[in-house]
């Protein structure tokens, strides 16, 4: 029987659960599913284009205009495998279904006039998305190209106050997420920084 989560026991603070007890058994109907892609909405596809593939390294697989919007495919080429062979490899169906850590950034037509623009998903009340984690060989290298190219910087290396946690003071007006940052976590969180993407940026 599968575990409805519905009695959830508290974590002990700043333990990184490694194995959590709260897995249920591996159900066969999904031993072959894994997390494909997530998608994005866009303002700007110039400036979203730019911040993903020369600032982050990803490299475009395929595009669609499918009417009243277009969605960009980005993923990570294999080191040294050749990008174009790899785009059209990776953009037909069977594989770009079994390839995993993709991003699709979703544009909806006229979308860089609108008067409400795009949420976040990090600026209250709508919440819901948080980020998007990248590993990088040397992050304060990966930040100076960063911010050398204007992008605006959330969170620095070797900081962690309450003010760079993605904790808003609308929730902390609401009693939600109210406590000190745990030593074991402080700890993790200073060894990334977080930057804000050109969605952000309007």
């Amino acid at each position: 029987m599968a575990n409805t989560f519905e009695n959830l026991q508290p974590q002990k603070e700043g333990l990184f659960n490694a194995s959590p007890s709260i897995n249920p058994p591996p159900d066969p109907a999904t031993k072959d599913y894994k997390l494909n892609h997530l998608a994005i909405r866009i303002s700007n596809p110039a400036a979203s284009l730019n911040f993903y593939i020369n600032l982050l390294g990803m490299r475009l697989i395929f595009t669609m205009n499918a009417g009243p919007f277009t969605i960009y495919y980005l993923g990570h080429p294999p080191q040294g495998e050749d990008i174009s062979a790899w785009a059209q490899k990776t953009s037909e169906i069977p594989v770009m279904t079994k390839t995993s850590g993709l991003l699709e950034l979703y544009y909806t037509h006229g979308a860089e006039s609108s008067v409400e623009g795009v949420s976040t998903g990090n600026e209250p009340p709508h919440l819901g998305f948080s980020h998007l984690g990248f590993t990088v060989p040397d992050v304060d290298v990966a930040l100076g190209r960063l911010k050398s190219a204007g992008v605006r910087v959330l969170k620095d290396v070797g900081v962690c106050s309450r003010e760079t946690v993605p904790l808003s003071e609308w929730e902390g007006e609401r009693g939600i997420g109210r406590g000190e940052i745990h030593e074991n976590y402080a700890w993790f969180f200073e060894k990334f920084a977080m930057v804000a993407d050109p969605v952000s940026w309007v």
